[in-house]
């Protein structure tokens, strides 16, 4: 190394590397998931993280459909979407999207806990979600 190099404190996108990780969401609890694969997306746990730099890692959620939440909110979470036009607002119950889709729900958690800033739509497309077992991403782990 040279003798600039090791007084540098800030890192570069050229030197981030990113690995892929995979989380079974099988009976673990919604919030808990989420602030985990959150903190994996971010890069927190890295030595050279930066909080200006999009330097996480790749995560695939599996098993999405058998996630759980404690307390009432099975009952009570309700998600909300807009079409845009006047009285557009549609509300739908955390059980029944995760009927129908169970992604949905992690995603929507994950998205919350990431920074609201240009960045969390890098973070978000590293994130992989699966409502079964099967995933399309065997070749990444093959090689680990």
């Amino acid at each position: 190394m040279q003798e600039k190099d090791i007084n540098r404190i800030s890192v570069s996108s050229k030197e981030l590397d990113n690995s892929w990780h995979l989380v079974d969401a099988k009976g673990k609890v919604l919030g808990r998931l989420a602030s985990d694969v959150s903190t994996l997306l971010m890069g927190k746990g890295k030595v050279n993280y930066a909080p200006n730099l999009a330097g996480g890692d790749f995560v695939v959620v599996i098993n999405a459909s058998f996630i759980k939440v404690t307390g009432r909110k099975s009952e009570q979470k309700e998600y909300f979407s807009h079409s845009g036009y006047p009285g557009g607002e549609k509300m739908t119950s955390y059980e029944d999207m995760l009927k129908l889709n169970p992604q949905r729900v992690i995603f929507n958690a994950v998205k919350g806990m990431l920074p609201k800033n240009k960045l969390r739509d890098v973070m978000l497309k590293r994130l992989k979600v699966f409502p079964a077992e099967e995933h399309t991403h065997h070749q990444q782990f093959s090689a680990e």
